[in-house]
């Protein structure tokens, strides 16, 4: 029997839930190991985790590796399976990141879940990983943030709905691995350039948000080994790098390395700490909360060598940019990147963060940084005890899995290999509408001229040349102000990429405290903002002494969140949205963030750059991204004389003083101690103790889904997609926030309507992202984007389609609407890259609510593929060199896609014929990648088929 028991810590089922062996979880298993997992305050993350109770260990495949990993005075760390003692030659070649996955195999394998195929499949990596082999993975924890983490939780209170429905145990639903959440997207930059602006923003966060905090508190107590972080503490990536990774956990004498995945493409910034992490659909994520092992496709490694180091005057940020460009034309898609190399000695962890932050940008699943003595020391510094890294660095050391730079290197294979020496690395920047998209910073004005010659794409914006230096004078608050196409009205240090690294930050600091001191003032119209990732920031600001230069230059503390990267800028001031809507201005926003896609920062933001935090300064202090920094002064001194970029960039240097004085370890460790005390508002928030949760039917941020509704014990098997209309016909890169957008709701939508039907006043209605929660707000929120282009619309920009039957243009949902009330199927046609962004679980969840049965796509982005097969939507590809441009499909045809009519007659990978009413017929690949996939859409979708599995047990 394997049990959750009282004893000496949270315990955990860890063998099969779905086997016919008996468990069952317990309700005291809440409080053990001196831990309350329902108490924020009491939470121990760096040693404590969920206990693994394997009550027949005797009958463990692998148990003649268990080895005891002695400590340096004597007795012991604890027992590991160990890599070495296999004695296969095989091992010492593999790729660290591919090492993870093999200790996860081994550990995990009861020949049910995990078997010894699927160790046999990882040890032979070099030949199985070309083939697409499938194996099973069992993360040992869940990372979720709060716009991801709300409709989790939402799941997973109806799924006990759903298993009391059908007569079993609702408390079989249960996390059985620890889950921490951390919220962090829900502030928003209301109030900026203000000394107050923190604690503004909070009170309307709280004042918003507040049925969404309570709910979560709720299933913080509700449900096991769940952790909420509270708002204001951090953002989720960066508070999982200084605090929440483990690197190894060690488990009542059990070690074994730490793995993650989260509900925010993002997770992976924790590669950089060594920790194999990566983001997956929200519902992909709560199966693995629920026992599912992980169902992926063993994926080649991209090996990536660094040598050099960073001349003077490049960042990190610089760095990053010019990898994702790397890694985009490489195409890595799928696949992990490990990185190694000399260079490795030269990149700080901060840096390395920042790298493995953006495996999203450049495609991959993960950026991986094996742990070697550059993490030992970020991990000292950042408060983890020396016992704790002592215990990290030995049990790594002895599994074959920590680098040491100062010994002879073994070459390892990898799938393909690249090269970059750092010192060929410039100073860069990123957009105006795709991370990608790295323009030099000496060609910034041409590429910038270029991109309003050009036409309307990626990289053009198509503005007349008589129009181009057009000047719009206006009056911002009584002084005398101007616009032009391609000032900047907002420039944003935010975003857990950049704001974790230390040198980026007091870096743009000592750009402030410069031009401050040399009379260069920021426009009092750019909507400038600091939302730093954690308190520790704040910390080492103040100790530099620099924060009031920032403060001068308007970069106040906003508060303590993504902010303006997830679109949660705010309102820009009226005279300035009138200024830009009124002329039709190209206006410009800079961010140290990661996403730029059009649409997201900000509504009136046509571009939008990446950039890093001291070029944030510099760009807010120029007031236009039209400059050529060598050659064009940035404005005019208190002296009179010219300011240009050179007087104002500090030097590596000057940077590293600043970093070696003002970062210290006692910063990470009060910081972190403070946020699991949460704060005023978190805990006075009133919560039931129920364990079903009492749904409000008027409620418009939490209502229940109708995923389960009439839902029985058999599964309903393969549906046929038959005369399917077009609802939506797309181009490449749609995104996930075309999709589903994060950002605010418009006041003419259909979920605006809804909200206003309610009661609620416009200035209430928040985000479509914090309303993630609610299914009747994000089905009428789905292709809400305003910047979405619809082929079906001839050229037409903005959410509606056309009702092929009548003709009529009209929005999306209201379109779908009428197709589900006459019981009429629709597909959507789409071009490369479908669903790139943000890992958007709702991506998946809309188009099932709105009717839609199938994607026809030239390719799908690994995540959003992953949640169309989730929520039972069929992913298919065109034939590599045909679109539906090239089949000449208009989408005004009706479509039947000819499935086998049994899902056991389906096979991964294979062919099926499309046809249409006009006599078309073309051939696609059904993406269903694996057999376990196709288990999933016999049931439904995955979550009916872990409650069937479940009720079952």
């Amino acid at each position: 029997m394997y049990c959750l028991s009282s004893s000496a810590s949270p315990t955990i089922s860890y063998l099969p839930p779905f086997s016919s062996t008996s468990y069952f979880v317990s309700r005291s298993s809440a409080t053990c190991h001196g831990v309350n997992w329902r108490s924020l305050s009491s939470f121990k993350p760096r040693i404590t985790s969920c206990k693994i109770v394997i009550m027949a260990a005797e009958h463990h495949p692998f148990k003649g590796i268990l080895t005891a990993l002695p400590k340096p005075g004597g007795g012991e760390f604890g027992k590991f399976y160990s890599l070495p003692a296999l004695n296969d030659p095989r091992v010492d070649k593999l790729p660290y990141s591919i090492r993870i996955l093999l200790e996860s195999a081994i550990r995990n394998c009861d020949n049910f879940q995990v078997t010894q195929h699927d160790v046999e499949k990882i040890l032979d990596w070099e030949t199985s990983a070309p083939k697409q082999v499938e194996i099973a993975f069992k993360p040992a924890r869940v990372l979720l943030q709060d716009f991801t983490g709300v409709p989790a939780v939402v799941d997973l209170a109806s799924m006990r709905d759903a298993m009391k429905e059908l007569g079993s145990n609702p408390e079989k639903i249960n996390p059985l691995v620890p889950v921490d959440l951390v919220i962090d997207h829900s502030v928003q930059v209301d109030v900026a350039r203000s000394e107050n602006a923190l604690q503004a923003n909070m009170d309307l966060e709280f004042r918003r948000n507040k049925e969404r905090f309570a709910f979560l508190k709720w299933g913080s107590t509700a449900f096991l080994n769940m952790l909420v972080v509270p708002p204001g503490s951090g953002i989720v990536h960066q508070v999982n790098l200084e605090y929440l990774g483990r690197v190894v956990f060690n488990t009542d004498g059990l070690m074994y390395p730490d793995s993650v995945v989260g509900t925010d493409s993002h997770t992976t910034m924790i590669d950089g700490l060594g920790v194999a992490g990566w983001g997956v659909g929200g519902i992909e994520a709560e199966a693995v909360m629920l026992g599912q092992p992980m169902s992926m496709v063993l994926p080649g490694v991209v090996g990536f060598k660094l040598s050099g180091k960073l001349r003077d005057g490049v960042t990190a940020t610089d760095l990053v940019l010019t990898v994702t460009q790397m890694l985009r034309k490489h195409g890595v898609v799928g696949k992990f990147v490990e990185f190694y190399g000399s260079g490795m000695q030269h990149l700080s962890l901060a840096d390395r963060a920042t790298i493995a932050n953006m495996s999203p940008e450049y495609g991959a699943t993960m950026g991986f940084f094996p742990v070697d003595h550059v993490t030992l020391q970020y991990l000292t510094l950042t408060g983890r005890t020396d016992d704790t890294v002592l215990m990290i660095e030995s049990y790594l050391r002895a599994n074959n899995m920590f680098v040491d730079y100062s010994e002879p290197q073994q070459d390892r294979i990898y799938s393909s290999y690249l090269a970059l020496n750092l010192e060929d690395v410039e100073p860069c920047i990123s957009g105006p509408k795709r991370p990608h998209d790295r323009v030099p910073l000496k060609d910034m004005k041409n590429d910038w001229h270029s991109c309003l010659d050009s036409k309307v794409g990626f990289k053009g914006f198509a503005v007349q040349k008589e129009a181009q230096e057009k000047v719009v004078k206006f009056s911002f608050q009584g002084q005398p102000a101007e616009l032009k196409h391609g000032s900047v009205v907002i420039a944003a240090i935010t975003s857990c990429t950049n704001t974790s690294n230390p040198s980026v930050m007091l870096g743009a600091g000592l750009v402030a405290k410069k031009a401050s001191e040399l009379g260069l003032e920021v426009k009092p119209w750019v909507k400038t903002s600091l939302a730093p990732g954690s308190g520790v920031v704040t910390k080492y600001l103040e100790k530099s002494g620099l924060d009031k230069y920032l403060n001068q230059q308007g970069f106040q503390l906003v508060g303590y969140g993504c902010t303006t990267c997830i679109g949660n800028s705010g309102d820009l001031v009226e005279e300035v949205a009138s200024a830009i809507t009124d002329n039709d201005l190209i206006a410009a926003a800079v961010l140290s963030g990661n996403r730029n896609f059009e649409g997201r920062v900000h509504p009136l933001t046509r571009a939008n750059y990446l950039a890093s935090p001291p070029l944030v300064v510099a760009y807010a202090l120029a007031g236009t991204v039209d400059i050529d920094f060598e050659k064009e002064p940035i404005g005019t001194g208190k002296d009179g004389k010219s300011v240009y970029f050179r007087h104002i960039w500090p030097s590596n240097e000057e940077i590293a003083e600043v970093v070696q004085s003002s970062v210290l370890p006692d910063m990470f460790k009060s910081t972190y101690q403070a946020i699991t005390q949460g704060n005023p508002f978190w805990n006075q928030l009133s919560v039931p103790s129920a364990n079903l949760y009492s749904w409000d039917p008027s409620s418009t941020y939490i209502h229940q889904p109708p995923y389960f509704t009439g839902m029985t014990m058999d599964p309903p098997g393969a549906r046929p997609v038959k005369e399917a209309y077009c609802l939506l016909n797309f181009g490449d890169s749609i995104t996930t926030d075309h999709i589903s957008p994060a950002g605010s709701i418009h006041k003419d939508s259909p979920a605006a309507k809804y909200l206003l039907e309610r009661g609620v006043d416009r200035r209430d209605f928040n985000s479509y992202g914090s309303r993630r929660g609610n299914d009747e707000i994000m089905a009428r929120g789905t292709f809400a984007n305003i910047r979405i282009v619809n082929k079906l619309l001839g050229g037409e920009v903005g959410p509606k389609t056309v009702h092929i039957p009548t003709g009529e243009k009209l929005s999306v949902y209201d379109t779908a609407m009428r197709y589900k009330s006459a019981g009429q199927d629709t597909i959507i046609l789409a071009g490369a890259e479908y669903g790139s962004g943000s890992s958007r679980d709702w991506a998946a969840k809309g188009p099932m609510l709105l009717g839609v049965k199938a994607v026809i796509s030239k390719s799908f982005e690994r995540i959003h593929r992953s949640n169309l097969v989730g929520m039972g939507i069929v992913p298919l590809c065109f034939k590599s060199g045909e679109d539906a441009d090239t089949l000449g499909l208009t989408g005004h045809e009706r479509y039947t896609i000819h499935l086998p009519e049994k899902v056991s007659d389906i096979k991964p990978g294979q062919d099926v014929t499309v046809t249409t009413d006009d006599g078309k017929s073309f051939i696609c690949t059904v993406r269903f990648d694996t057999e376990v996939e196709l288990a999933y859409f016999d049931n439904g979708g995955i979550l009916p088929y872990v409650i069937r599995k479940l009720a079952q047990v």
